[in-house]
């Protein structure tokens, strides 16, 4: 769809700071935005990106007073995020409406919008999509849901019980376990004045590159806009969950019930031990190290490091503060 400035002004209650014909057709994220992109700003952390961007059209809470020339025209509102999540809403409905279909199981219009390469196994009681492209020899092992415009690449196995929502991108030689979940919306939620909350609609996918295995009961959360994004031979162990937006560099490897929080953004080849919490919008640089039942904070922008504990710090400092503590009361 495609909002002019002053559209989106009536639609969201706002006003608008420049030109008011401005347009924009795509979302973005602000570090992302470039012309005919829609992005928004409510993170502080996120403010040099107003200055840098050149999205077509930003949304800023109404009391924003920016410090440095803004190209974008801004739309401003009582809160931004909240508006975006109103926005989300209002155009996932116009995508949804009158496109409700119903086909006996494999009849011939629905068959023939899907494409199945050479040697491709679908077991019983699965489910291809509509318009979903399946490469060669890969296998769909029985009860696995793949929804409607999902590109699988070839030699891929999925598991029973796996599902992956609709317009997900996967790519080559990729094992995903049973019971693992791809595309589900992230926990994103707007809190209300009366403490209640509000979903924020999810309108991006996941993209899954080569040669990656993802364990069973794992989930991977779909982005608000553009991609969550899953790197080139990365392997995640069983029941770990990866938050919206989420982005995770080649060949990192991360262990078991370890749960990333949205927005982050982990380097490559990086060892994530089990239990690890990685609070969101933080970053991780290559090559970084973290040990089991750790919690991140903040963010490690020095490579090759390795830390330990919750908060995590430098493993040498975690081993001779855990000297001290052991030492304690006696």
């Amino acid at each position: 769809m495609e909002f002019s400035a002053k559209e989106l002004a009536v639609i969201l209650k706002g006003t608008v700071d420049g030109d008011d014909k401005a347009t924009a057709r795509r979302f973005a994220k602000i570090e992302n935005g470039k012309p005919g992109d829609l992005c928004f700003y409510a993170n502080p952390k996120y403010e040099h990106y107003v200055y840098t961007t050149t999205a077509s059209l930003l949304l800023v809470n109404k009391d924003f007073e920016p410090k440095e020339k803004v190209a974008p025209t801004m739309i401003r509102v009582e809160n931004a995020y909240a508006a975006l999540a109103e926005l989300l809403k209002y155009v996932a409905s116009h995508r949804n409406k009158g496109k409700i279909r119903r086909y006996r199981a494999w009849t011939a219009t629905y068959y023939l919008s899907t494409k199945f390469g050479k040697k491709v196994y679908v077991g019983q009681h699965s489910h291809v999509g509509r318009h979903t492209v399946v490469g060669d020899c890969t296998r769909i092992m029985e009860n696995v849901t793949v929804g409607d415009h999902c590109k699988i690449g070839k030699n891929c196995i999925f598991y029973p019980g796996v599902r992956i929502y609709p317009g997900m991108v996967i790519g080559d030689n990729v094992i995903i376990h049973s019971n693992a979940v791809i595309g589900a919306d992230g926990f994103g939620n707007v809190p209300q004045p009366d403490g209640s909350w509000v979903k924020i609609e999810h309108l991006g996918n996941v993209v899954i590159g080569n040669d990656v295995e993802i364990g069973p009961g794992t989930t991977i959360g779909r982005s608000e806009m553009e991609s969550t994004l899953i790197g080139n031979g990365v392997k995640i162990d069983s029941l770990c969950v990866i938050g919206h937006n989420v982005q995770i560099g080649d060949h990192t490897a991360i262990a078991g019930g370890t749960g990333i929080a949205g927005s982050a953004k982990i380097g490559k080849y990086c060892i994530i031990a089990g239990q690890v919490g990685i609070s969101g919008h933080l970053s991780i640089a290559d090559h970084t190290t973290i040990g089991p039942q750790a919690g991140i904070i903040g963010s490690i922008t020095e490579e090759g490091r390795t830390v330990l504990g919750s908060p995590a710090i430098d493993a040498r400092q975690y081993f001779r503060s855990y000297a001290v503590f052991r030492k304690g009361g006696k």
